[in-house]
C-alpha cells in the first residue's frame, strides 16, 4: 500500500500533485497499465459577439470578449476555478493601438461566455465511439462551472452562460481568429 492504493479504479491521490502522482503511478503500476488522469480543459475564442441557445430561446449571449467551451475533470476543484479565472482575466489576448496583443479582458472591459462542455474530456484512441468517462460527473462538475461564472462577475466582467447539462446551440464570431486551448493542472494553467 501507498498513496495511491486501491485498484486502479479506486485510486485515491491524497494529497500528491497530479504530476508526482503520476509519476508513482507509473513506477508501481503493472506494465502496461496506463495512468488516466486528466485536467480540466477550457477552449478560449477571443470574439466580436457571441450567444447560446436552448430550444430555440437564447439564455446568454455577449458582445466583445471570450467564449469560454469548459470541460471539468473528476480531480479539479475550487484551486483550479479559480486559477483558471485569474489567468483568463489577465491574458493579453486583446490588440492594443498598434495592433499587438498586449491587453487584457480587464483592459478591454470585455464580456465572458461561460458554456460547460464535456466532450472536451472525449478520449478516442479506442474505436470509433468517444469515452467520456474522463469528465467529471454533472455533481461535481456543475458547482465549479457556477464558481467560474461567479468569480467572473465577483471582477465585474459581464458574464453570460449557458444551461448545464442542456443541449447548446453556440453562436460566435472569432475574431482573429483567436484560441487557445489551456489545461490546468492543480491550481496551474498552461
Amino acid at each position: 500500500t501507498g498513496p495511491l492504493s486501491g485498484p486502479p479504479s479506486r485510486l485515491r491521490f491524497g494529497s500528491l500533485s497530479r504530476d508526482t502522482a503520476t509519476l508513482y503511478f507509473h513506477q508501481v503500476s503493472p506494465p502496461g497499465f496506463a495512468a488516466r488522469i486528466t485536467l480540466m480543459r477550457i477552449v478560449l475564442q477571443r470574439v466580436s459577439s457571441a450567444l447560446v441557445r436552448v430550444d430555440g430561446s437564447v439564455v446568454g449571449s455577449i458582445g466583445s470578449g471570450l467564449c469560454l467551451l469548459v470541460g471539468v475533470a473528476p480531480g479539479d476543484g475550487h484551486h483550479d476555478v479559480d486559477a483558471a479565472v485569474d489567468k483568463i482575466s489577465g491574458m493579453r489576448v486583446f490588440n492594443d493601438d498598434e495592433g499587438k496583443m498586449n491587453l487584457s479582458l480587464v483592459d478591454v472591459d470585455g464580456q465572458v461566455l461561460v458554456v460547460s462542455q464535456f466532450s472536451l474530456l472525449g478520449d478516442v484512441k479506442r474505436g470509433r465511439r468517444p469515452s467520456f468517462t474522463d469528465a467529471a460527473r454533472p455533481e461535481h462538475a456543475r458547482p465549479l462551472i457556477d464558481r467560474m461564472i461567479h468569480s467572473f462577475r465577483e471582477r465585474d466582467v459581464v458574464t453570460a452562460h449557458g444551461v448545464f447539462g442542456a443541449t447548446m446551440d453556440v453562436e460566435l464570431t472569432n475574431d482573429g481568429p483567436v484560441t487557445l486551448i489551456l489545461e490546468v493542472n492543480d491550481g496551474v494553467v498552461g
